[in-house]
């Protein structure tokens, strides 16, 4: 087994608290190279049950297949699973920015803004440079706000994940492997509020293999994973930015139940919804 991927990443283990997940490392990880034979018999379809490893094929172009694997978390996955899942969010702000900017209060507002300088400076420079000012901090607030629901989740189940996923009842925690990379991730735990429902959380998968149907296979893979431990179903919470993952939920099956707003004064002013989605085992058995 080749641990770690890289030369120069000597730390398999859950690094210090406050340590970095900085710079995307996509090649490291505990990547297990697969033999042709195992790769061939796998061909397009899963394996039956929720096996230690799994494998899939896809087709990239007319010629070319990709072949990727989903096995279970492992200690020298941590930096990369960190990283891929503080990247993957990170790639949400500039939607979550002109989210607000959408809202009607927020349009008045800069709309007064702009008024006001105009006529008190009877300049049409100054107001646009002020505008413009004003929306590069408004960016960095909402950036600064998303990096704080990133470090909450850095130093909550994400902080050791073999505890929370992998050494708790009822919990696990997937990579998705493909061109000796790690390209993908999903954990699932049962929910808070009813024990009979399992919740899939933390999906991500890398920007260069959306649309493959990894993040297909995952969901799948925690649905199945469901099922064998008599969960009743399998719910997970989307925001309301992310519409493609919200697609991709759909076509595995999951059904949206709920729409809800986010608790906390700001999450209000600003609309942001939480789209609630259930995916339920025994009508589907």
């Amino acid at each position: 087994m080749l641990c770690c991927g890289s030369e120069t990443h000597t730390n398999c283990g859950p690094p210090s608290v406050g340590s970095e997940w900085g710079i995307p490392r996509w090649r490291l990880g505990c990547f297990r190279p697969a033999s042709p034979s195992s790769v061939s018999a796998a061909g397009k379809q899963w394996r039956p049950g929720v096996a230690a490893e799994r494998w899939g094929r896809v087709a990239l172009d007319q010629d070319t297949m990709l072949n990727f694997k989903i096995r279970k978390y492992d200690d020298c996955d941590y930096e990369v699973v960190r990283t891929m899942f503080a990247s993957g969010m990170n790639e949400y702000i500039p939607s979550v920015f002109l989210h607000v900017l959408k809202q009607p209060w927020v349009i008045l507002v800069l709309t007064c803004f702009f008024t006001l300088l105009l006529v008190s400076s009877r300049s049409l420079l100054l107001p646009i440079l002020a505008l413009t000012l004003l929306l590069a901090a408004g960016r960095q607030l909402v950036g600064y706000i998303w990096s704080l629901y990133i470090d909450k989740c850095l130093t909550g189940d994400l902080l050791d994940i073999g505890r929370t996923y992998m050494e708790s009842k009822g919990s696990c925690f997937w990579i998705a492997e493909a061109e000796d990379s790690i390209v993908g991730i999903v954990a699932a735990k049962p929910a808070e509020d009813e024990e009979a429902e399992l919740q899939l959380k933390r999906m991500s998968v890398r920007a260069d293999f959306r649309g493959l149907g990894i993040a297909k296979a995952l969901s799948r893979t925690v649905i199945d994973f469901a099922r064998e431990h008599n969960f009743r179903s399998v719910i997970l919470n989307t925001l309301m930015v992310q519409k493609e993952a919200k697609k991709m939920y759909e076509s595995v099956g999951f059904k949206k139940y709920l729409d809800d707003d986010i608790p906390p004064l700001y999450g209000k002013l600003v609309n942001f919804t939480i789209s609630k989605y259930r995916y339920d085992i025994a009508s589907k058995n």
